[in-house]
């Protein structure tokens, strides 16, 4: 798009000494062509967007005949008027026409030197055509660009990325309820770009699916298909240049259709969230960056208490590949809805390919223990799980902590029974009592050695000769010593079991009459879960 503006800066033009004696504001407009003309009727020619270009040797002599040119021009859309002093008007032009292009938004321009309006016309269409020609290529480019993003499935924040590099301008895509889904500074300041973003969003509603406001200098576009918009592309600060426009449009249709086409992948919600939750545990991301995506994203968590909650499936996964993620997806969803209905306030997403994280952040008049039972209890009635809860913390930095110790508990949680922590429905430190000590002990180089010790020879015995007299042992003492309880258990003929039994004893030279015995041995195989897992 060539402007007004963009003219007055050539050469060409300020060898004239132009001056805006009027219409300052409408500099920004549109200039689609330049037309030479002395005619005072010369409104009826023009098609809109032209600069006229006069020395005004014909403007008529009064008052009311200067206004009704201005106004002539301004009704047909003139782009503006520029008028070369020296042949008609020797010093100003006429306070009549100043005013009315003043009162039509018409910019007027005075030229103070003479310039040949032949090499104006020409300067001015080549900088016209080749600004089309550039906006062709973007546009081309754009086009190139996001086919290939979208045939190689590329996810939200690599088409936020790509458009902040090719606008040279920061990017944002939210959701309908205006949070932030992805986004790219593109070098700028992420703290200044999305501090109160919500609030900010909300008050810009251009007309149209694609619109520039003018206030706040947004351009936005709608994102999705089918008649079902989810969510906003917006360029911040931008001119609303056509090749923006067109950039913006581009890359939401490759939003839609990558959401149309990939229906088994999370909700870019999730994604988020679990991009989020990955950055917290791994360090990806620092505290700052966490706290402020979170609170673009509508989660606050600084200044609250915050915890950790881990979310395990229970049962075998499914064979398939897709079957497990989208098990993983329904688990993940069924968690997020769970949170909205008890109206908590978390980061829910999935962790790896059996669990779902959840950060709950508490406010001041929250009851931890409340919003705990509330989460287990909406979560009820779904599929299978474990859900474990980590030591609540009163900082962003040590949210890392509590949910490293909610995964810690499921770990040690997931094989107890039944499903669920006591009457609670979840599980907390205290209650996994001696197999959670082991299970946080697990990498200590002395518990590895206390099993290989205590039942090392065992497991030797089984994998040199096939035999699985590990799971005698293990039978005999879960079922508290009871040898008739352990053959049934271990679906055996006592005299089988016994003899079984006998063995155990003879590898490992130990009594199993003995109490010390039997409980050296339970603590050694409740160890070597711990290390397996």
């Amino acid at each position: 798009m060539t402007c007004v503006a963009d003219i007055l800066a050539l050469d060409i033009l300020r060898a004239g000494r132009p001056e805006v004696v009027a219409g300052a504001a409408g500099l920004t407009g549109t200039v689609r062509w330049v037309h030479i003309s002395e005619l005072p009727d010369i409104a009826p020619m023009l098609s809109g967007s032209e600069l006229v270009l006069t020395t005004g040797v014909m403007f008529p002599e009064d008052r009311a005949a200067l206004a009704a040119y201005a106004d002539a021009l301004a009704d047909v859309g003139a782009a503006g008027l520029v008028v070369e002093l020296g042949r008609r008007y020797r010093d100003a032009l006429p306070k009549a026409l100043v005013r009315a292009a003043e009162r039509r938004g018409l910019p007027l321009i005075a030229l103070h030197r003479e310039v040949r309006f032949v090499a104006v016309t020409e300067a001015v269409h080549a900088l016209v055509v080749n600004r089309q020609y550039a906006e062709l290529r973007a546009s081309e480019e754009a086009h190139q660009t996001f086919n290939e993003l979208a045939v190689e499935g590329a996810d939200a924040a690599d088409v936020v990325r790509e458009v902040a590099r090719m606008a040279g301008a920061a990017v944002v895509l939210e959701n309908l309820a205006h949070q932030v889904l992805a986004f790219d500074p593109a070098g700028g300041d992420p703290q200044a770009l999305l501090d109160g973003w919500e609030r900010r969003s909300r008050a810009v509603a251009p007309p149209g699916r694609t619109g520039y406001d003018e206030r706040s200098g947004w351009l936005v576009t709608a994102v999705g298909a089918r008649g079902s918009d989810w969510g906003r592309l917006v360029l911040p600060g931008g001119t609303g240049p056509r090749r923006h426009t067109v950039l913006l449009e581009r890359a939401a249709a490759t939003l839609a259709l990558g959401r149309l086409l990939d229906r088994d992948r999370e909700s870019l919600e999730r994604q988020t969230h679990r991009t989020l939750l990955s950055g917290i545990l791994t360090h990806a991301l620092t505290v700052s960056d966490v706290a402020l995506r979170a609170r673009a994203l509508g989660v606050p968590l600084e200044g609250r208490r915050l915890v950790g909650v881990l979310l395990r499936q229970r049962g075998g996964q499914p064979s398939a590949a897709l079957e497990a993620q989208a098990r993983l997806r329904d688990f993940t969803e069924h968690a997020a809805l769970a949170v909205r209905e008890r109206g908590l306030t978390a980061l829910t997403g999935a962790l790896d390919d059996g669990s779902v994280g959840v950060l709950v952040s508490l406010g001041p008049h929250d009851e931890e223990r409340a919003a705990l039972d509330g989460l287990a209890a909406a979560l009820a009635g779904g599929p299978p799980f474990v859900m474990a809860a980590g030591s609540s913390v009163g900082a962003l930095r040590d949210a890392r902590r509590t949910l490293l110790e909610a995964a810690q508990v499921a770990d040690a949680a997931v094989h107890a029974e039944p499903a669920g922590g006591g009457t609670r429905g979840y599980y907390r430190l205290p209650d996994i009592r001696l197999r959670g000590l082991l299970h946080l002990l697990r990498d200590d180089a002395r518990v590895q050695t206390y099993v290989e010790r205590e039942i090392g020879p065992l497991l030797s015995h089984d994998a040199e000769h096939g035999t699985d007299l590990i799971r005698i042992l293990r039978a005999y003492l879960s079922c508290g010593r009871n040898k008739s309880a352990a053959a049934d258990a271990a679906h055996l003929s006592r005299p089988s079991f016994y003899d079984r039994l006998r063995r155990v004893e003879q590898v490992l030279g130990v009594d199993l009459d003995q109490v010390e015995s039997c409980l050296s041995l339970h603590v050694a195989l409740l160890a070597l879960d711990a290390v397996r897992r």
